[in-house]
């Protein structure tokens, strides 16, 4: 029998009835026994990887098996289940989940009433937001929107979509386009609205992108009763603040090293920091300890310098956190 996830993340369905009941009735025992529970909602599909190498740098290791949409992880207080980003926002909004990793993009074209806690700019192969972008092929006549009146879109972001056309006051037909949008174009639509991260695919089908409809990151979203909850929001508090140190952290490097007195000025010359290098005194009184925090791409260029103007002893350490 098949599985309704959202009837078992609430508990409301019989262990039996479930194809993974092993699964439903651990996710019961917290609650039964009393211990409090955040449920947690993770994106399955092309951000999963990233999402879950973001959470074990933050200090939250989860894990799952091909065939399960319910993580494990080393934190007794978390709950987790998989959804598509495509339909994570509604339950947040119905409370099956407190909090989630999803697309602001498709909390937006749900239209849900949920509260965006913080937004963390990664993607699936980049640290950049992705485009919902209007294109149309190479040699297509369609230079803007207003040359959209009377034409064919197709794109997953219906709504989306409609929005834009409605804001530069052009009527369009806007079809749900179930996937592999960039091959409708042009015989089984005039345009396509579609979603790029790095414009590859658009390319490869010799697209040419006109406009950008919408700009989306990753976001965290919760529940507003959750967050009435103080228990619940201090969770999600902690998490997020450890989720943006984490990725604070994913091209930083921490730089050691040990410099003369004498050149200390032309080192800190430099030497880029957060704030300002730290500098603490040696035993031996004409040295000193230098240690800044640098972005992971200059170090190639940077540490030649610094041994150039005296620093010795230079070590390059790959840092898990920034906190501010």
């Amino acid at each position: 029998m098949g599985l309704d996830y959202s009837l078992c993340l609430e508990g409301r369905r019989p262990a039996m009835t479930c194809s993974g009941r092993a699964s439903c009735v651990s996710m019961r025992v917290s609650e039964e026994n009393g211990v409090p529970e955040l449920k947690i909602g993770l994106p399955k599909g092309s951000l999963q990887e990233s999402t879950f190498a973001l959470l074990r740098a933050a200090g939250w290791d989860f894990a799952v098996s091909s065939r399960s949409y319910y993580p494990t992880v080393n934190d007794p207080e978390l709950r987790a289940m998989l959804a598509r980003p495509q339909e994570m926002s509604r339950y947040v909004e119905r409370g099956v989940m407190d909090v989630a990793i999803t697309g602001l993009d498709w909390t937006l074209e749900n239209g849900s009433d949920v509260e965006v806690v913080e937004r963390l700019v990664y993607a699936k192969a980049t640290r950049n937001p992705v485009r919902w972008v209007l294109a149309v092929p190479e040699e297509s006549p369609i230079k803007s929107a207003k040359d959209l009146e009377g034409k064919v879109i197709s794109t997953e972001v219906v709504n989306l979509v409609k929005r834009y056309l409605e804001k530069h006051g052009v009527r369009a037909k806007v079809e749900f386009s179930h996937g592999a949008t960039e091959v409708k174009v042009p015989y089984l639509a005039d345009a396509i609205v579609d979603v790029t991260e790095t414009g590859s695919s658009l390319r490869a089908n010799r697209l040419r992108i006109v406009d950008t409809v919408e700009e989306s990151v990753t976001v965290v979203v919760a529940n507003r009763a959750a967050l009435a909850d103080s228990w619940k929001k201090a969770k999600i508090d902690a998490m997020t603040l450890m989720l943006k140190g984490a990725l604070s952290a994913k091209e930083k490097a921490l730089l050691k090293l040990n410099a003369p007195r004498k050149g200390l000025d032309a080192i800190l010359g430099i030497l880029p920091s957060l704030h300002s290098p730290t500098v603490n005194e040696l035993s031996d009184k004409e040295w000193i300890a230098v240690e800044t925090i640098v972005d992971s791409s200059v170090t190639r260029t940077l540490i030649p310098e610094l041994k150039k103007v005296g620093a010795e002893g230079i070590l390059e350490l790959s840092v898990n956190k920034i906190i501010p």
